[in-house]
């Protein structure tokens, strides 16, 4: 992540979505709009160029969609982590987001200023985006018929173990760490090592991961 300003991509077919994010973010020092994209494949090309911490990515777009665009993205060199836009009535296309590997969710009408403090979080990996939505999108996507077997968690501690299964319930370390009697230092050495050991890019692939292997079920 950079040490100045966090460097943003715009990628939306409308301009006026772009133009009201940037507005907007003119009035924070802390975030800078490098580039703009009408499509996913100027998105992409855009994070080849300039390696933008985080892509504000739309999914449906003309050509290149953010779907495939967050998959190249991810898969590249640069460490830019995806925020999805997205509506209550595109689930299925939430979904193939997040086997594209977007780091978090935020809905178009939510207010601009929880996009910005969104975008704040994605960038730091810290937690899950607006996570009443987020949950249930990952306990959907990972309760469909089309999901792997349980498959169990290897060449973790059993500490470690205790921790991702707490991630898989949306905690955050501050919570982590008192639900375990330990320091939010030690909580978020345990994340890292988590993220390292699982080969996880972000937090929510680690939620992906506990639902996946059993560790946290769904609810009813």
């Amino acid at each position: 992540m950079s040490t100045g300003p966090l460097r943003i991509v715009l990628a939306d077919d409308q301009p006026l979505v772009r133009s009201g994010l940037r507005l907007v973010m003119a009035d924070h020092p802390d975030l800078e709009v490098v580039g703009e994209a009408a499509n996913g494949a100027e998105a992409v090309e855009l994070v080849g160029e300039l390696a933008p911490d985080v892509v504000v990515m739309d999914i449906r777009m003309p050509g290149m969609d953010g779907i495939e665009a967050t998959r190249l993205i991810t898969e590249g060199p640069a460490a830019t982590r995806v925020l999805v836009l997205t509506t209550f009535d595109e689930d299925d296309h939430v979904y193939g987001a997040l086997r594209a590997g977007a780091s978090g969710f935020v809905v178009k009408d939510m207010a601009l200023n929880d996009i910005l403090a969104a975008i704040r979080v994605v960038a730091g990996g810290e937690a899950l985006i607006a996570p009443g939505i987020t949950r249930r999108l990952i306990a959907d996507f990972v309760g469909r018929p089309t999901r792997r077997s349980a498959r169990p968690v290897e060449g973790i501690t059993e500490r470690e173990r205790e921790v991702l299964t707490l991630i898989g319930r949306g905690l955050t370390n501050t919570e982590i760490a008192e639900d375990l009697f330990i320091t939010v230092a030690t909580a978020k050495s345990h994340v890292s090592r988590l993220l390292t050991k699982l080969g996880a890019r972000d937090r929510v692939q680690l939620v992906i991961t506990a639902y996946e292997t059993g560790l946290v079920t769904l609810p009813g």
